[in-house]
């Protein structure tokens, strides 16, 4: 039975691969890759004579029944995309799970990736991250996934097409606010650049067009500023007047004052009892 290496790719500077994956590619019996000849110039680098068969989003379906006959035959397969680990925002998912629904291996060959690149420079908290890939081309459903983000306390993490760079950083800044962030461009490369600021400094930044592949690092919602006495008091009351029960109110505003649950409890009761 044969395996299915999911190898990633220098992002940039050809010297970002691992001995493992140089090893993997030269040993497979097959390899795909979303671009042949960018792969090609992987390979010719560091004298790996395998040729590369292509494998994109428009092909896949395709490729599978030939993927599968290799495995099946006891032969290796060897995935990779333009740059990077495969499948983050690139084909091959159809490719894993026909593999695995037919029992083979699928094993990971780890390196670059423009995700964890962007965020260790990005000089905002990396844990916890969301990665959104790229947003919508449509304004609509790009507003509608940026608007269910806008409250989520996680960095997010964002790949772009520098065409659209201007438009999407006007955007967040507009649905998200004026938050901490990076743009970083053509990383490992030699006009690498990670710029940070705002989302406003960084739309003013980047009104004009601008070249090459973008990772965009914006930083989660801040918390909410925790409730004052006078006006923890006043929602406090409020709820009374509702009617809610007091073990409810405690548990509801205590988080949002920052205070133990009991003491929340114990001004719920007091405040009820003076207003009775």
């Amino acid at each position: 039975m044969g395996t299915l290496y999911l190898v990633a790719t220098p992002i940039g500077n050809l010297e970002d691969v691992t001995l493992r994956a140089l090893r993997v590619l030269s040993e497979a019996d097959r390899v795909f890759a979303e671009d042949t000849r960018r792969t090609r110039k992987l390979l010719d680098r560091h004298a790996i004579a395998t040729r590369p068969m292509s494998l994109h989003g428009h092909n896949e379906a395709a490729r599978i029944d030939m993927a599968l006959e290799v495995l099946a035959s006891g032969g290796d397969i060897a995935l990779v995309s333009d740059a990077g680990t495969p499948l983050v925002s690139d084909p091959g998912g159809r490719l894993v799970s026909a593999v695995l629904a037919a029992d083979h291996r699928v094993v990971p060959v780890p390196g670059a990736s423009a995700v964890l690149a962007a965020l260790s420079v990005a000089g905002l908290p990396v844990e916890p991250f969301t990665f959104l890939g790229f947003l919508p081309r449509k304004a609509g459903p790009r507003r509608a996934v940026l608007a269910a983000y806008s409250v989520r306390p996680e960095t997010l993490v964002i790949f772009e097409s520098p065409r659209r760079l201007a438009v999407t950083l006007r955007e967040l800044f507009e649905v998200l606010g004026d938050r901490p962030a990076c743009v970083a461009r053509e990383l490992t490369k030699l006009h690498e650049e990670a710029v940070r600021g705002t989302l406003r400094e960084l739309a003013d930044r980047f009104e004009e067009s601008v070249k090459g592949e973008i990772t965009i690092v914006v930083a989660g919602a801040p918390e909410p500023a925790a409730l004052g006495a006078d006006d923890l008091d006043d929602a406090i009351r409020a709820r009374i007047a509702e009617g809610r029960p007091v073990a409810a109110i405690a548990s509801e505003l205590a988080a949002d004052a920052g205070l133990p649950r009991r003491e929340v409890y114990a001004r719920v009761l007091a405040l009820r009892g003076a207003e009775s």
